[in-house]
C-alpha cells in the first residue's frame, strides 16, 4: 500500500495540472486549438500562412497581411462536438498491491465530451503603401470535459476545464512584392477548472485505520483545483513568393510560460467517514484547503505553408507545423503552500507533426468551393494516456464554401470531421486504485465567419 506521505504529495492541485497536461482533443493534438477560421477549417487548415483572402493569417503569420490591402474586419466561431464513452473498469488498492482489491463502484460516466464555441476576430488595416497594421483575438489552446461525479475512473479525474484567449497586435512591412516580414504580439489568458475524487479511505487503511472502519473505495474527498495567469508571446514570420500565382509563407510562434501563483485547492468530504479521516489529516497540514503555484509552459510551433494558384479557378495548399511539446512537458513541479511536500508529475510528451493539403475551387465570381485532409499527431503514447480525455492521433477530412455577394462582404462556412481510433488506458493512481478500458471516441467541427471590407 501507498504511505500516507506519498500520496500526501498528489493533492487537489497536483491533480490538476496533471488534468490540464494529460488530456486529448477531439480536434488538435493535446488540447491545442487550430479552429481561427472557418476558411481555414474548410481546407483542413492547408495554406493557413500563405494564402490570400482570409485575415486570420494576423494572427497565425502576419507576412501574409501582404495579401490584404483594404480596411476589412473579419469574426469567426466554431461549433466543435466532442463525445467520449468510456466502457471498462476499475479495483483498489488491496493487501498486495495496486489493484489487487475490490473493484471499484460507479458507472462509465456518461459522455464526458461537449459542444463548445470558439470564437476568433480580426481587423487589419494600412499604414501608407507597404505596412500593414492588424489586431486579433484567437483561442489557442482549450478543452472542456465532465464524467459523472461518482464513475469508476473518479481517482483519476472528473472535470477538467481550459481556457485561454489572446489579444493580440500585429504589424508587417512589404519589402517589394515578393517579400514581406511580420511580428505580432499576443497576452495571452489562462484559466484552469479540474476535480477528482481522492481515496481517503486508502489512505487511512494504509495507516492503521482498518480499525477505525476505513477501507479503500469507502471515504472519498472530491478535490478542485481553480487558477488563473496572464502572460505574453509573440509570432514572426515571413512571406516569399516567387510571382503572383506561388506563395511560400514559415512562421514562428512562442512558448508562452505560465506561472499559476493564485491556485486554490480544496477539499470535500462526501461522507462522514470521509469527513472523520479528513480531521485527522488535517491535523498533519494535509488535505486542507490551500493555495499553490505552478509552471505551465504552452508549446512554440513552426509553420511551413505554401498556396499555388493553378488557374483562374484553381488553388492549391499545403502545411506542416511542429509543435515543441518537449522538454517542457517530460514534468512539471507542483508547489504546496500546506505541509504537503512538492511533487514532480510526468508526462513525457513528445514533439508532433501537423501536416494538411487543400484546394479552393472558384465556381463563380460569387461562390467558391473547397476541401482539404489532415494528419494531426498526438503528443501522448499510449503509456501515458489519461482520462482526462484520451489523446489519439487523427485524420481530418474537410469541406467548405465561401458566398461573396458584393465586393465588400462575404461568408464562408467549413466543416471537419475527425477520424480516431478507439484508445485504451490504464492507469494507476497515487493511492494504488487501477483502471483499464477503451472510449468510444468522435469529434465534428462546423465553422462560420464574416468577412467586411470598409
Amino acid at each position: 500500500m501507498h504511505s500516507v506521505n506519498s500520496f500526501a504529495r498528489i493533492s487537489a492541485l497536483a491533480f490538476g495540472i496533471a488534468g490540464v497536461l494529460a488530456f486529448g482533443q477531439a480536434h488538435g493534438a493535446a488540447f491545442q486549438l487550430k479552429e481561427n477560421s472557418a476558411k481555414g477549417l474548410g481546407r483542413a487548415f492547408a495554406g493557413s500562412g500563405s494564402a490570400p483572402g482570409d485575415a486570420s493569417v494576423i494572427a497565425t503569420n502576419p507576412a501574409a497581411m501582404r495579401h490584404m490591402k483594404e480596411t476589412q474586419f473579419q469574426a469567426d466561431v466554431s461549433a466543435i462536438s466532442f463525445s467520449a464513452d468510456f466502457e471498462g473498469g476499475g479495483r483498489l488498492a488491496g493487501p498486495t498491491g495496486a489493484g489487487t482489491g475490490m473493484p471499484i463502484s460507479g458507472g462509465n460516466g456518461g459522455d464526458a465530451g461537449t459542444i463548445a464555441a470558439v470564437p476568433a476576430a480580426y481587423f487589419h488595416t494600412m499604414i501608407g503603401e507597404k505596412a500593414h497594421l492588424g489586431a486579433s483575438l484567437t483561442v489557442p489552446f482549450g478543452f472542456k470535459t465532465e464524467y459523472d461525479r461518482n464513475w469508476v475512473g473518479r481517482y483519476h479525474g472528473v472535470k477538467t476545464d481550459l481556457k485561454t484567449a489572446d489579444l493580440g497586435l500585429a504589424i508587417s512591412y512589404d519589402v517589394n512584392p515578393y517579400v514581406s516580414f511580420g511580428a505580432s504580439v499576443f497576452v495571452e489568458r489562462l484559466e484552469v477548472d479540474l476535480s477528482n475524487a481522492v481515496d481517503l479511505g486508502a489512505v487511512m487503511f494504509s495507516q492503521g485505520g482498518g480499525a477505525l472502519g476505513f477501507l479503500p473505495g469507502n471515504a472519498d474527498l472530491y478535490s478542485q483545483l481553480e487558477g488563473s495567469s496572464n502572460d505574453w508571446g509573440f509570432t514572426v514570420g515571413g512571406l516569399f513568393s516567387v510571382n503572383d500565382q506561388t506563395h511560400i509563407g514559415l512562421s514562428y510562434r512562442s512558448k508562452v510560460k505560465h506561472e499559476i501563483t493564485n491556485g486554490k485547492a480544496t477539499f470535500t468530504a462526501t461522507n462522514a467517514r470521509a469527513t472523520q479521516g479528513q480531521a485527522v489529516l488535517a491535523a498533519r497540514g494535509l488535505f486542507v484547503n490551500t493555495g499553490g503555484r505552478a509552471t505551465i509552459e504552452l508549446p512554440a510551433s513552426a509553420t511551413l505553408s505554401f498556396t499555388r494558384q493553378v488557374n483562374d479557378k484553381l488553388t492549391i495548399m499545403a502545411d506542416v507545423t511542429r509543435t515543441f511539446w518537449a522538454p517542457s512537458f517530460d514534468a512539471v513541479t507542483v508547489d504546496f503552500q500546506s505541509n504537503q511536500p512538492n511533487n514532480v508529475l510526468p508526462f513525457h510528451y513528445r514533439d508532433t507533426t501537423f501536416s494538411s493539403i487543400g484546394a479552393d475551387y472558384r465556381l463563380s465570381d460569387t461562390l467558391t468551393l473547397r476541401g482539404g485532409v489532415a494528419y494531426d499527431q498526438t503528443p501522448t503514447t499510449a503509456e501515458h494516456r489519461d482520462v482526462r480525455v484520451p489523446d489519439t492521433s487523427r485524420k481530418w477530412l474537410s469541406l467548405g464554401l465561401t458566398w461573396a455577394p458584393s465586393e465588400k462582404a462575404e461568408y464562408s462556412f467549413g466543416y471537419t470531421h475527425l477520424f480516431t481510433k478507439d484508445p485504451t488506458v490504464d492507469q494507476v493512481s497515487a493511492t494504488g486504485s487501477t483502471l483499464s478500458g477503451s472510449y468510444d471516441v468522435a469529434g465534428d467541427v462546423l465553422a462560420a465567419s464574416i468577412n467586411y471590407k470598409f
